[in-house]
């Protein structure tokens, strides 16, 4: 036995035990980005189904659809020259139809994949807002249909020398009209997606207002791209529903959020 008493004893320090690896921040970082993706893969395959669905239903009823297109034409007469021509514009005249009746549903879905970050108030914002979407955008392509394609159509069938025989195609009448029901469909929604940014803070009244002179030269630059015509009749009719839909838009703008203490919204 050693003669050192146990207190002056020298004591070897105790090996440390061996410390964790920390946890790599990227695989904490990792988990969320792939439930997002996972999230966003859900999304789009339940937009999808939908837009197939309303597919499905616009070809149950593609000849009356047909039919209304092609009365645009009057008395010129549209020709499908390819054998596949005519049912691959049914196709195409069906899905196109089906997307415009989704496009709720779609909106729907993007604001379910937000939602996480969003306000109790700005989801019941953006959720009540959806009908509005839907019947804006039906609006817009009602509108081109009863007031913008007709005149249109009656200046580029009847332009040029009357010799000329006029047969349409089929693919490109169709493709025509449909494109350009679904742009001004989708102008349509202006007015509300001005309404939800001013609500949900993004934009405010007052720049909206300044931003009006820029907002006549876009809408009739925007005209200018979209219309088939050259004449300055048409351009205009679409666009001054274009500058008078953006202002509808910076007057709810108005209503979208109080002024703060002191602030006066001047019209």
């Amino acid at each position: 036995m050693s003669a050192i008493p146990a207190r002056g004893r020298f004591r070897l320090p105790l090996p440390s035990r061996p410390s964790r690896p920390k946890k790599s921040p990227d695989l904490d970082v990792s988990q969320p980005i792939v439930k997002h993706l996972e999230e966003l893969r859900d999304r789009l395959v339940k937009s999808a189904l939908g837009i197939g669905l309303t597919t499905a239903l616009a070809f149950l009823f593609i000849d009356k659809i047909m039919g209304t297109l092609i009365n645009l034409a009057g008395p010129y007469t549209i020709q499908a020259i390819d054998p596949t021509e005519t049912f691959g514009t049914y196709l195409k005249v069906a899905f196109t139809v089906g997307l415009g009746m989704s496009t709720p549903l779609i909106v729907y879905q993007i604001m379910r994949f937000l939602a996480p970050g969003l306000k109790p108030n700005e989801k019941r914002l953006l959720f009540f807002s959806l009908p509005f979407i839907g019947v804006a955008f039906v609006s817009g392509a009602a509108f081109c249909y009863y007031v913008v394609l007709p005149s249109a159509l009656d200046f580029l069938l009847s332009f040029g020398d009357v010799r000329i025989l006029k047969q349409v195609s089929l693919t490109l009448f169709v493709s025509f009209v449909t494109s350009f029901m679904l742009a001004l469909g989708a102008a349509f929604e202006l007015p509300i997606i001005v309404f939800l940014l001013a609500k949900l803070g993004v934009v405010s009244y007052k720049r909206l207002a300044k931003w009006r002179k820029y907002a006549l030269l876009f809408s009739f630059a925007v005209a200018a791209i979209i219309t088939p015509t050259p004449d300055p009749f048409n351009q205009t009719m679409v666009g001054l529903p274009l500058f008078l839909l953006y202002e509808l838009g910076v007057q709810l703008s108005r209503f979208a959020r109080k002024p703060a203490t002191g602030e006066t919204v001047k019209p």
